[in-house]
């Protein structure tokens, strides 16, 4: 047969043929050992959907093309690893619509950058990063600081409902209310969104008597990375 492949290229048909058979071998090759695999996603504990707030602050990051430089997925290499943290696990993106996975990065990857930074860090980071990053190339976004319009985020977070995000009808019915406390909620006082969304970051982020959107960016910014507790997480219930 390979002696004769110039006969099989020269012709249309053989040529189609030959193309679809390796499509259907290479499709099977890829199909069919996941059914013999419970799930593609680790079993952890800790993922929940976003909290109304942080899936604002998600949509904001979106809208301005921050994925465009900082990617959420860190790689196993050791390299990565030592440098970011815990490699990315598929289950912490199981309710991104869209995920924010890929190898792009002119900043850092920020998949565990919740926490690693105070609030104040990241609202002068965001509004001017060279006050906080000398060497930084990337754009202020001032802007963030204008009143965020969160009067939709019911119907937002309906429509991830029927994507799959498990967000309750009281969660929903709650949105408004979750997403304010959130923000100007006292932290010792363990507010009810707090309850609903665990591990959520309590508090103004901007310091004004209205929701802005830099309050929710910044609080998708904090939650991201701190879900799971990696200290329980071993590798090889991760395999499985």
């Amino acid at each position: 047969m390979f002696k004769h492949h110039a006969k099989i290229e020269t012709n249309i048909f053989f040529l189609a043929v030959g193309i679809l058979l390796t499509i259907v071998v290479g499709g099977l090759v890829e199909v069919v050992p996941l059914f013999s695999i419970e799930s593609t996603i680790e079993k952890v504990d800790g993922v929940r959907p976003y909290s109304p707030l942080e899936q604002r602050g998600r949509d904001i990051y979106i809208r301005e093309g921050c994925y465009n430089c900082h990617s959420q997925m860190i790689r196993p290499f050791k390299d990565e690893v030592e440098r970011y943290g815990h490699y990315s696990l598929a289950a912490e993106s199981k309710y991104d619509h869209p995920f924010q996975w890929g190898s792009k990065r002119t900043g850092p990857d920020l998949a565990r950058v919740g926490g690693k930074y105070t609030d104040d860090w990241q609202v002068r980071h965001l509004i001017n990063p060279r006050d906080v990053v000398p060497g930084s190339i990337m754009p202020g976004y001032k802007h963030l600081m204008r009143p965020l319009n969160y009067s939709d985020i019911a119907a937002d977070m309906k429509a991830l409902r029927a994507v799959g995000v498990p967000y309750t009808d009281a969660q929903i019915a709650n949105a408004v209310k979750d997403l304010e406390e959130q923000v100007f909620g006292d932290p010792a006082a363990k507010p009810a969104v707090a309850a609903s969304y665990p591990k959520a970051h309590i508090g103004s982020a901007s310091g004004k008597d209205k929701v802005t959107e830099m309050d929710a960016l910044v609080a998708y910014l904090q939650v991201l990375g701190t879900m799971v507790d990696f200290s329980t997480v071993k590798p090889e219930a991760i395999r499985r």
